[in-house]
């Protein structure tokens, strides 16, 4: 990210939707997503798809309600009574059936309760209602996503939204800490059970906390511990505490496990229950529950304030207690060991997970995909859950046929266990590679031990990343005082048994900022932080590339017979990399929009995310300058001569190899003036003998500007890299701002450098990222960049900035 540019320069901030669209679309051409059931019935222990009768264990009907004849014949009886629907908001007049239901359900609860249509628009008319704009939030970062969405719609109202790593209840107290002198209430939303895992928040811990800081308050949207635990069902929430508090909101469900439909909120706070019921949103002015849904799910309530609630969960406990003890008798990747009726098995990789989940299908078994951003992408998996419909024998048939089908498929994708537990945290990496004796694997620590004139072959002439480039960028990043200006390189070249190239790059460990790529209302205020905590959110992120450095970063021979074999070989690399050097993120970049690979990358577990940008001038041979000008439109030649021609005279314009010393802090200066105002792109500034470094370095050269009656006074300053005589780099700019609108250096600087590389007879200018606008209106092609970002939990991704258009 050749980066630091002109404060014009926009990011383009990746869409969050578009990304979970592209993860999808994968998915459902691998054949595990958006499918479709056959049959004409559902008995809930068999499903059929795709004309093949399978094993039904992806269901999260976990007590099999939802066929029970008490509940179907109390549908069907109130659709003769009342009719299928009772078409008016319940602000004005609740159906007949509903007092029936609200009575049934607060016998359960012991406190006040609400009904809503579902949980989605039940937290979406909860959340706006009960935080104030005076108060906090604090999500967990694996709430559930109905959750977060409804929580977001606050930004409108300037509640600060935080977000802590998984149950991480220090880092949840240091933020109450940080939070509480400015804010009334600080509310916490988690889920009780999380719907992936099947892991539980730490509801003790979490009510001592409320206890000891009273502004916190708990949201707890508890839907899948509903019913199969806890007195008369009404989950695991209760079930760890004795009743609903005034510092808690808790949400249950009448669907799912339930057996019915729609969603219920417990309040004990009077004025909040008065407040929320009076008028909470869609809770107001969305229809209500159909008078189906309203008789089976009070058909469902008389079931769990009966004993007989308990003979079920008990049913379901031995069916999820053998599911436990057969997987305690295998090697599987239970990723969470607990006694709900969610089980995850883990896989790593999203396409090792398409390939199990079809296997299982295969063998007449459904499961669930868990798939970004359900979980993260690495952490993709099988979710499996235990209902009452399922019988011990086809338990353990299944549990059979993964202990067959999970090394296989393992196989099939060039992966292995020990990266499955890895990927997971489960244990280390074992430190070895895919072998194969057709493959020659060279990894080394610096550009030295890599031949120069084999390199320059194969990634030299793409920017500043030939032999003698990295050699520099070695020199420059070492033996620093500051963390941030120390990295690590790292070179592969993997060869044929002839020693014949199919893939090359390098990578560099670097600290960065988590909010690089946020939007820049988001990295001001990391940025106060960070004058007291200088290293607040920063990680080691393991990078193709670099952050000095923009362009095609790796070599493929495509054509190659063992191109995908060596791409599964730079993935074991990376992941190797990743532990040895201790980073939180790997990032492969710059990639073009139609480039073949990412398919590949998604079926590895990477996310793709826009980067600014790129934009290239190619020169033609024996081409002047005023050929040049000559072929920009009428509208760019009219703005070249106004804003470039007309003010060209006014200055003293210098291409300096070895600039006197007092240029040195100039451009320095200049060069921070730029970083400092781009925090669209926020990343941490070079150390200060990159800039001698680059005057004693024969492949940098300075293009500078000063006004012609001050000509020790620099105001704009290109730095710019000649790489194999071939591509004029210029990476990055410097700019005095006071001059920037009068007297347009940023343009004069741009067609500075066109008419330099001209007149030195390169071939192609790399102008590298952001920017755009301006490049283009002096003949410069822009072409869209993509990065491929993977990192061990989706809090790491939200910081970067992936799903800032979602936060």
């Amino acid at each position: 990210m050749t980066l630091i540019l002109y404060n014009m320069a926009k990011i383009k901030h990746n869409n969050f939707l578009e990304t979970v669209n592209e993860v999808f679309t994968d998915a459902k051409e691998e054949g595990v997503l958006h499918l479709y059931a056959d049959e004409n019935e559902l008995p809930g222990r068999t499903i059929i798809i795709k004309g093949k009768r399978l094993f039904h264990f992806g269901t999260t009907g976990y007590l099999g309600l939802e066929q029970d004849p008490r509940l179907k014949e109390a549908a069907v009886s109130a659709i003769r009574q009342y009719g299928t629907q009772f078409p008016l908001s319940k602000s004005y007049i609740s159906h007949p059936l509903y007092k029936e239901l609200e009575s049934c359900v607060t016998e359960m609860y012991q406190t006040p309760i609400i009904i809503t249509k579902n949980s989605t628009l039940g937290h979406l008319g909860v959340i706006p209602s009960a935080v104030d704009d005076q108060d906090a939030i604090i999500l967990d970062h694996q709430v559930h996503w109905s959750v977060q969405s409804a929580a977001r719609v606050l930004k409108t109202r300037s509640v600060p939204i935080e977000m802590i790593r998984h149950n991480q209840i220090d880092m949840l107290e240091d933020k109450i800490k940080s939070l509480s002198p400015k804010r009334r209430k600080i509310w916490y939303m988690a889920d009780g059970i999380y719907s992936m895992y099947g892991d539980y928040a730490p509801i003790k811990e979490l009510m001592e906390l409320a206890n000891k800081y009273p502004q916190l308050h708990l949201y707890f949207d508890d839907v899948h511990g509903m019913s199969w635990i806890g007195k008369n069902g009404t989950g695991y929430v209760l079930s760890e505490i004795e009743e609903v508090t005034d510092q808690m909101l808790l949400f249950g469900t009448l669907s799912k496990t339930f057996g019915a439909s729609g969603a219920v909120l417990a309040c004990s706070d009077k004025k909040m229950y008065k407040k929320i019921k009076t008028f909470g949103g869609p809770l107001t002015f969305s229809a209500q529950l159909e008078p189906a849904s309203v008789a089976a799910a009070t058909a469902s309530a008389k079931i769990h304030l009966s004993p007989e609630i308990y003979k079920f969960q008990k049913e379901l406990k031995q069916r999820t207690q053998y599911f436990n003890e057969l997987l305690t008798q295998t090697n599987l990747p239970l990723i969470d060991n607990n006694n709900s009726p969610v089980f995850y098995i883990g896989t790593g990789m999203p396409k090792t997970g398409y390939n199990f989940v079809n296997r299982l299908m295969k063998e007449g078994f459904f499961v669930n995909l868990g798939i970004f951003p359900a979980v993260p992408v690495k952490n993709t998996g099988v979710r499996i859950t235990i209902s009452r419909h399922n019988e011990l024998e086809e338990i353990k048939e299944m549990v059979d046929a993964m202990v067959y089908h999970f090394p296989k498929s393992l196989e099939d994708t060039f992966t292995n266990l020990d990266r499955v537990y890895h990927a997971f945290k489960i244990k280390p990496l074992e430190k070895t590679m895919l072998s194969n004796s057709d493959l020659n694997v060279q990894l080394e620590n610096t550009i030295q031990k890599i031949d120069k004139n084999l390199w320059n072959n194969l990634l030299g002439k793409k920017g500043v990343f030939d032999w003698e480039g990295l050699k520099f960028l070695e020199d420059v990043f070492s033996e620093n005082t500051n963390e941030e200006h120390n990295w690590e390189f790292r070179y592969l070249i993997i060869r044929d048994k002839n020693l014949k190239p199919i893939l090359a790059t390098f990578f560099t460990l670097a600290l960065w900022k988590d909010d690089m790529l946020s939007k820049p209302n988001v990295s001001v205020q990391i940025e106060k932080e960070r004058l007291t905590n200088p290293y607040y959110l920063t990680s080691k992120v393991v990078s193709m590339g670099s952050l000095f450095t923009e362009g095609e970063h790796i070599y493929l021979d495509r054509s190659h017979d063992l191109a995908e074999l060596g791409l599964n070989v730079l993935m074991q690399t990376l992941e190797n990399l990743e532990q040895n050097l201790e980073a939180k993120m790997v990032v492969l970049r710059d990639f073009d929009i139609e480039d073949r690979l990412n398919q590949f990358f998604h079926g590895q577990g990477f996310i793709k995310i826009q980067m600014p940008d790129s934009c290239l001038v190619m020169l033609k041979e024996k081409q002047s300058i005023e050929d040049h000008i000559n072929e920009l439109s009428t509208r760019n030649r009219r703005h070249y001569r106004k804003e470039i021609q007309a003010l060209e005279p006014d200055f003293d314009i210098k291409f300096l190899k070895n600039p006197e010393a007092h240029f040195i802090p100039q451009i320095k200066r200049l060069y921070n003036n730029v970083h400092q105002n781009n925090l669209g792109l926020n990343t941490f500034s070079f150390p200060d003998k990159l800039f001698a470094k680059m005057c004693s370095h024969p492949n940098w050269e300075f293009i500078t500007i000063s006004l012609k009656d001050n000509p020790k006074k620099l105001i704009g300053v290109m730095l710019c890299y000649n790489n194999l005589d071939e591509v004029y780099s210029p990476a990055f700019v410097g700019l005095d701002y006071k001059y920037v609108k009068s007297h347009h250096i940023y343009r004069q600087l741009l067609y500075q450098t066109i008419k330099r590389a001209i007149n030195l007879k390169f071939k192609r200018i790399d102008f590298g990222m952001t920017a755009a606008f301006e490049k283009r209106k002096l003949g410069a092609v822009v072409n869209e960049k993509f990065a491929y970002i993977q990192a061990s939990d989706n809090y790491s991704i939200e910081l970067m900035g992936v799903m800032e258009n979602q936060r």
